[in-house]
């Protein structure tokens, strides 16, 4: 059974960092895309990165470029986001995201709240 484990969300104020990881098991982690994805209170789901299964591809939304890195540990079956810069608008729930069989799996989330 796919399982996705985020963790590190955290409260923390304007322009701090957070680490995010999200641990996966259930499948062979190095064989497929990883992505990142965030819930904004009341809005709907916002692709945020993604990485390719090796780790040399990475891209990102505008609104996190630059200021966001996607990483992966292949051999810890474990994606990692490094938030720096932060702003209020990152406040979400944040999600790691595969498409597994055809469908979209994600995890339970983990809360990040900016603010001062």
């Amino acid at each position: 059974e796919v399982q996705l484990v985020e963790s590190g969300g955290d409260l923390v104020q304007p322009g701090g960092s957070l680490r995010l990881s999200c641990a996966a098991s259930g499948f062979t982690f190095s064989d497929y895309v990883m992505s990142w994805v965030r819930q904004a209170p009341g809005k709907g789901l916002e692709w945020v990165s993604n990485i390719s299964n090796s780790g040399r591809t990475t891209n990102y939304a505008d609104s996190v470029k630059g200021r966001f890195t996607i990483s992966r540990d292949n051999g810890k079956s474990t994606l990692y986001l490094q938030l720096n810069s932060l702003k209020t608008e990152d406040t979400a729930k944040y999600y790691c995201q595969i498409v597994y069989a055809g469908r979209q799996k994600r995890g339970q989330g983990t809360q990040v709240t900016v603010s001062s």
